[in-house]
């Protein structure tokens, strides 16, 4: 269900409130029944969809303003976040399309004019748990959806190039990003951790390899629980270790030290 966020966020914005020709533009990814799924919303009267994004306020770190986007369309305050990239080309956008969202926002002429300047923007991505977003919308004009990375709608400028370059850097920086423990519930299969790396890297992994290369880290637990799946497949449940975890993070280590398996 989708429902409006209530924070004073609006789809029309003063210039005085933001820094000039910058903004963020956030891919926010998860994973739900074995596919990636990115987060877009549209105004109803466009039909191409955008990457939830927005302005840096004047009083507004550059990562607060990620985060307070991410928020605002999730619900969530605090979410696992990261810089990826500054996207600065000349001509990011169609001005026919700013024009038309301009025209259908109904903006004063000052506002216009400074939205049509050339911004540049600085990309996040987020990973998130599928099962605890909301989705929420600024105003009854606007819809949003979750879009599987392999079907995506026709887009807004240059985000799908925003996307590309969020997954492919996410794939480099598989073997110490945490996929697991961000975009898993807190009780999972064996198979569900490897199928998100799957789903990442875009191909199938060796089960045993894996299986033993993520337990020999030590962060992820083994439950006496199972789920069951079929009158045949009853597989053990896993709990990711919140306290060795937050030391392999804080100390820089592999969460994979041997992504040849990768």
């Amino acid at each position: 269900m989708t429902r409006l966020f209530n924070s004073g966020e609006s789809l029309r914005p003063t210039k005085d409130e933001y820094l000039d020709s910058i903004s963020v533009d956030c891919v926010v990814l998860s994973f739900n029944e074995g596919v990636l799924q990115v987060l877009l919303n549209k105004l109803k009267k466009s039909s191409k969809w955008m990457l939830p994004g927005g302005f840096v306020r004047m009083d507004e770190n550059v990562d607060a303003a990620a985060q307070r986007v991410i928020q605002v369309r999730t619900g969530l305050s605090d979410v696992f976040i990261k810089q990826f990239h500054l996207f600065g080309e000349c001509n990011r956008f169609d001005q026919e399309d700013n024009k038309n969202i301009i025209d259908s926002l109904g903006m004063t002429d000052e506002m216009a004019k400074w939205y049509l300047r050339r911004f540049v923007t600085m990309g996040y991505y987020a990973l998130v748990e599928y099962s605890q977003i909301d989705l929420f919308v600024h105003s009854d004009e606007e819809e949003i959806d979750w879009f599987p990375l392999n079907k995506l709608p026709y887009l807004y400028g240059d985000h799908r190039d925003i996307i590309d370059i969020a997954n492919n850097s996410i794939r480099m920086q598989l073997g110490y990003l945490p996929i697991g423990y961000q975009m898993l519930p807190e009780k999972f299969t064996m198979p569900e951790l490897r199928m998100l790396y799957e789903a990442f890297l875009g191909k199938e992994l060796d089960r045993r390899n894996f299986q033993r290369k993520i337990l020999s880290v030590g962060y992820v637990k083994k439950l006496k629980e199972k789920r069951k799946v079929g009158p045949h497949k009853s597989p053990f449940l896993y709990v990711f270790d919140k306290t060795k975890y937050q030391d392999i993070e804080k100390n820089g280590m592999y969460l994979i030290p041997d992504t040849a398996i990768l």
